[in-house]
């Protein structure tokens, strides 16, 4: 009988410390009390969104192959990374930086997605962090362009047709929710 090791390897975006994170729940949503950062005093930005994917795997091994894998993708908002001017800030705007976090949580179901269609080989570990590199760069571009049609919420049209769009292919990946 073969000695199968099991080796630990993982990788995060965002903060690996004990910084406080809220995972995305379809049915919690952020209140302006999840905003704990200090105003950026540099910024025209009424409110910010810290979010990001966290990502981890675990491959199993027997001599030096590997035989297995696993992977953890979860979707996290930072409290002490986000802010809001409270003057400034209505639900309107509320709405807004929810969608940051919605678009967060459809771009770690899309990786799911990915990484479910991967298949052991010697080279899981490289396909994983290439798909992992990929999506980091196709949220951030989305959440640019989110904010770029909808001028940061102050297009409303825009705003209610994201927010229509991202329910939509959220549902559509239902299957790969956490």
């Amino acid at each position: 009988m073969k000695n199968v090791i099991i080796s630990l390897i993982f990788l995060f975006v965002g903060s690996i410390s004990n910084e406080e994170t809220l995972m995305w729940n379809e049915t919690t949503k952020l209140t302006w009390a999840d905003f704990k950062g200090q105003p950026d005093s540099e910024s025209d930005a009424v409110a910010l969104t810290a979010s990001g994917i966290t990502f981890g795997y675990a491959v199993k091994t027997s001599g030096e192959r590997i035989v297995d894998f696993s992977t953890t993708v979860e979707a996290h908002f930072y409290p002490n990374k986000s802010w809001y001017l409270k003057e400034k800030s209505n639900a309107h705007i509320l709405e807004h930086e929810q969608l940051h976090f919605d678009i967060t949580e459809l771009y770690a179901r899309k990786f799911r997605q990915q990484l479910t269609k991967l298949k052991v080989n010697q080279n899981v570990k490289a396909q994983m962090d290439r798909l992992h590199t990929a999506i980091n760069e196709a949220v951030n571009e989305t959440q640019r362009r989110y904010d770029k049609q909808t001028k940061h919420s102050m297009n409303i049209e825009k705003q209610n047709e994201w927010e229509a769009f991202i329910e939509n292919e959220l549902k559509e990946l239902n299957e790969f929710k956490s």
